[in-house]
Order: structure tokens, then C-alpha cells, then sequence
């Protein structure tokens, strides 16, 4: 509405950490400018301050009312222009929330929304887009939206809203303009595929192209060749010292992808489904293809900083004021994304934020997720993030997360299955020291492994209870170390004998050093010593 009447908009998003000095700032600026405010989330404003911020309101509602061309805010001289206007945006019930005092609602107009009319809004889209069959293809894509929120599974980290919709649209749009001369439906599917597949669990999958099938009938869709930047994930992966999985090369290729749409990417999945990997080999691939000088410009060098939000305050990620100062401290958060801005080179810069996702820290960032692309800070300022940066979260899942926060991000799901132990054990053998490890007594281990530990695991999730829920590689890592630590020499129980000083010296088993002994000798001990960790691993 402010685009249409060609009046500034001052969009904020509201935590409860603001206080009542900063809304009357805020205030006075909207009022001298007669600009409008829209206050994003403004139940989040503790119950105290909102009464404070009602009886601002109604001061300003009183000098519009007697038309008033000046009026005393908060202390000072201000100018009145009666174009103001103050607008809230609030989703109610989810943690954090607070109810409206009375005496600040009466001052508000309340406007219930509808729900949009998906189809005319996606023929509109398209239109603008370029596509000459968008009265055709709309119902489509919208009955694929439908069909999909009813059929599939129902995941934490499924949304099929109306920013899921339109970040399809982008995406096609992007698709139309770089082959403008190919079939419309064929591009529609591919950017459907594209945007919904990598948030999808395996066992949605089918049905989902059967939906496709459904209302796409007869239509065969390629796959895109992604060429370079798949040979450079390859390289990336092998520069790690891990093993080539295709399935993690497609979810590193699908995160790409889905972060040339999104400003906002969710990398969802249990510990050691690959979330780190993924995002740092595509971070490693896409800085070699910008150092070896490729043509296509979505290719830059890429950093990132890592972090872990729920680690620290509220005030230590996105600031404070001191009480007894009222002096400013930035927090880590809004220190890393300020320093991101100050730069402008083309580089891509992520912000990783590695820990659970859940509604009281990450509402603040509503409007750096939304097409906003700006943090907002409780001492009123706004920090405008461009298009090199991304916000990146490493999460296990999003059950305390609210819908507002899962519709404003790009999802991708790893799955343990999908990765496995196998690829670790392989790294794990081939970086052990060639003495005594040689090349037939890994090939040794590397039997053992295959025909025994899944067994193993089979039979411990079959008929075993832990007390502490584990992922299959994470009991292979703990028989790798163990195994491993078993033939340290420098060891204080080298061998798992028994400590230097436990016995007398005549009762103690000297430790033996492997290092030093026959290859035919130490491939004797590959078995018994394999047997003991494995008990003590996977089977304790």
C-alpha cells in the first residue's frame, strides 16, 4: 500500500527488548517525516512497555485529531505532518507473545487477513515473468502446492505457503530467462522439482513425482547437468580427505540451488547426516571455480563464520544497552553481519548459526529472512544486508520453531541413511600411519568392518535399549577411536594393559610397541583386538 501511494515505509521487527525510549524515537521520526512505521511482531514488546508505547500513540492520535502543526513528544518540539501513520503486524499464540493492553488496542484498526488466491497471484506472476501459457500452468502449480500439504507427510519442515510459492516463481522466472525459447510446462516442473525436492524425506519423494506425473501427464523433464560445479564438489571432497558420495554431491548441489532463491537456507537433519560437510565443501567448490576464473557469475568465493546462538544471551547476539550507562554494545550477530556489509566485493558471505532453532531468538530475525533484508536492533537501528550475503542454519529439527520462521527459509533435509558409516570407515582406514599399518593389514580391518559392524547394529537396534540415543555412525566413530588408541604405544594403558603403576613390576604385561614388530606379527593381533573394541563399542 505505501509502494502505491508512493509514501515511505519504515518497516521494524519488534523483541522484547525494546524499550519505551526506543519506540518514542522511532515515533518522533515518523510523525516529523509524516512517513508510516509497520511494527512487525509487535506483540513481542513486554507487557510494561506496551503500556507506555499506548500512551505515546494516543498523544500523537490527539494532535492529528485537533490538527495540530506542532506538539511536545517525549520531551521535545516536534513538527506534525498528518500523513503519519502507524501500522502492526502480529501472529498470535506463539512463545513469547504477550496480549495488547486495552487501552493500546482501542487506538488500532484491527484487519483480519484472508487467504490470497493462490492462482491469480501465481498467473501474475508468471506474466511478469515472461511465461505466455500462465493461464494454463497457474491452477497447475497451485493444485500441486494443495495436493502436496495433504498427501505428503507432515515434517517440521514442510511449508507449502505462500513464500514457498513465490520462491518457485523466482526460480522459474530465472529458468525462463536463460532458455527462453524452451517448453514453459518443462521449465515449470524443473523449478517445482528444484525448490521442493531437497526438503523432502526419501519416502515422499515418489509420491510427489507421481503428483507431478498427475497433472504434468506425458511431460519428460531432463535433469540438468551441473558440469563444473560438480566436478569442483568432487575435488572438494577428495581436498577433505573424504569419500565421494553421490547422494551428498546432489544435496551440496541442491543447496546451491535453493540458496540462489533464498536469503534464508535451514540445513535440517540428525548429527552426522553430513550439514557441515555440505556446506563447506559448496563453500570450497565455489571459491576454486572464482580462483580458476569461470564464466558463470553465480560463482564467487565464498567465507562463512560459524557460531553457535544459543551459546550466549540474547544481548550477546544481536546487543544491548547497559542500564546504568545506557551505553551501546554490539552483540556477535549483529557485529558479524555489520562487518559483512562494510565490504563490497562481490564474495558470497554466509553467517552459519549452528545450534537449535527455536521462536525467542530467531523472531528477531523476521525481517532479515523476509524480502526486507534488514536486522533490526532494540536501539533502533536498521542494518540493510545486501544480495552477497546468506543467512545459513545447521539445525536438527524445527519442532519448537513457529510457521513464520520455517516459511521464510529454504529447506534442505540430510539424512543419516542417505550417508551412512561406510564412507568414514574408509576415510578413518586411509588415514592411518602406514607403520604398522600397511596396505593388506587395512584391507584386513576394512573386511571386518564390512562383514561384521552392521550385524552388530542390526542386532543392537533390534534388541537393545540405550539410555542415550545414538546414530549408527556415531558408535562406528567410537570403535574407530578405541581400535585406533588400542596400538598407541604412548597410551598410558597402551594395549589395554594394565597402568605402569598398578602392580609390582614382575606382574605387569609390558605394552608392546606395534611400530616395531613383524607385519605378520601385528596382523595376529587385527583380529582379537578388533573383537574387543567392537564389544566394548557397539556392543556396550
Amino acid at each position: 500500500l505505501a509502494k502505491g501511494l508512493a509514501r515511505q515505509c519504515v518497516v521494524f521487527n519488534c523483541s522484547d527488548q525494546i524499550d519505551y525510549k526506543m519506540m518514542g524515537k522511532l515515533y518522533s521520526g515518523v510523525v516529523s517525516a509524516g512517513a508510516w512505521t509497520c511494527l512487525d511482531e509487535f506483540n513481542r514488546i513486554s507487557v510494561e512497555v506496551l503500556s507506555v508505547v499506548a500512551q505515546q500513540v494516543l498523544e500523537i492520535r490527539q494532535a492529528l485529531l485537533q490538527g495540530l502543526t506542532e506538539f511536545v513528544f517525549e520531551g521535545r518540539h516536534l513538527k506534525v505532518k498528518n500523513t503519519c501513520g502507524i501500522f502492526i503486524t502480529m501472529n498470535p499464540g506463539y512463545a513469547g507473545r504477550t496480549e495488547l493492553p486495552d487501552n493500546l488496542k482501542v487506538l488500532f484498526r484491527p484487519v483480519a487477513m484472508m487467504v490470497p488466491d493462490y492462482t491469480l497471484i501465481a498467473e501474475i506472476m508468471l506474466y511478469a515473468e515472461g511465461f505466455g501459457t500462465a493461464k494454463e500452468l497457474s491452477p497447475k502449480f497451485t493444485k500441486l502446492f494443495s495436493l502436496s500439504s495433504e498427501q505428503l507427510s507432515k515434517q517440521d519442515h514442510y511449508d507449502f505457503g505462500m513464500r514457498a510459492v513465490k520462491s518457485v516463481l523466482v526460480m522459474a522466472g530465472g529458468l525462463k530467462r536463460s532458455d527462453s525459447d524452451g517448453v514453459e510446462a518443462v521449465l515449470m516442473i524443473r523449478a517445482m522439482r528444484d525448490s521442493n525436492v531437497p526438503k523432502f524425506l526419501s519416502n515422499d519423494l515418489p509420491l510427489f513425482f507421481a503428483i507431478v506425473n498427475d497433472l504434468f501427464p506425458g511431460i519428460e523433464v531432463p535433469y540438468v547437468d551441473y558440469g563444473a560445479l560438480q566436478v569442483e564438489i568432487e575435488h572438494a571432497m577428495v581436498k577433505q580427505s573424504l569419500q565421494v558420495q553421490d547422494k551428498l554431491v546432489t544435496k551440496t548441489i541442491q543447496l546451491f540451488e535453493t540458496f540462489m532463491v533464498r536469503f534464508g537456507v535451514m540445513l535440517v537433519g540428525p548429527t552426522l547426516a553430513g550439514k557441515s560437510t555440505d556446506y563447506k565443501t559448496l563453500a570450497l567448490a565455489l571459491t576454486q571455480l572464482r580462483d580458476d576464473n569461470n564464466t558463470d557469475e553465480r560463482f564467487q568465493r565464498t567465507k562463512f563464520t560459524c557460531f553457535n546462538p544459543k551459546g550466549i544471551t540474547m544481548g550477546e547476539l544481536y546487543g544491548e544497552f547497559n542500564e546504568l550507562t545506557q551505553e551501546w554494545t554490539d552483540g556477535l550477530g549483529s557485529k558479524i553481519m555489520r562487518g559483512f556489509v562494510t565490504e563490497e566485493s562481490p564474495d558470497y558471505k554466509w553467517t552459519v548459526f549452528d545450534g537449535p532453532v527455536d521462536a525467542i531468538w530467531i523472531e528477531n530475525m523476521n525481517t532479515v529472512l523476509d524480502d526486507n533484508m534488514t536486522l533490526c536492533l532494540a536501539n533502533g537501528e536498521r542494518v540493510k544486508l545486501n544480495f552477497t550475503m546468506r543467512m545459513l542454519f545447521e539445525v536438527e529439527d524445527l519442532k519448537v520453531a513457529s510457521p513464520a520462521t520455517v516459511s521464510r527459509c529454504g529447506m534442505v533435509y540430510l539424512t543419516p541413511s542417505d550417508l551412512s558409516w561406510p564412507p568414514f570407515v574408509k576415510s578413518w582406514v586411509a588415514a592411518l600411519p602406514d607403520e604398522p599399518f600397511t596396505e593388506k593389514a587395512k584391507e584386513m580391518i576394512l573386511s571386518y568392518f564390512d562383514g561384521i559392524v552392521q550385524k552388530g547394529i542390526d542386532f543392537v537396534r533390534k534388541n537393545g535399549t540405550e539410555p542415550v540415543k545414538t546414530e549408527d555412525t556415531q558408535l562406528v566413530m567410537s570403535l574407530c577411536r578405541l581400535y585406533e588408541s588400542l596400538f598407541n604405544i604412548d597410551a598410558a594403558t597402551a594395549n589395554s594393559c594394565a597402568a605402569k603403576d598398578a602392580q609390582s613390576e614382575e606382574t605387569v604385561v609390558k605394552p608392546r610397541d606395534v611400530k616395531a614388530m613383524d607385519p605378520a606379527e601385528f596382523e595376529k593381533l587385527l583380529l582379537p583386538t578388533f573383537c574387543f573394541a567392537f564389544t566394548w563399542t557397539i556392543g556396550g
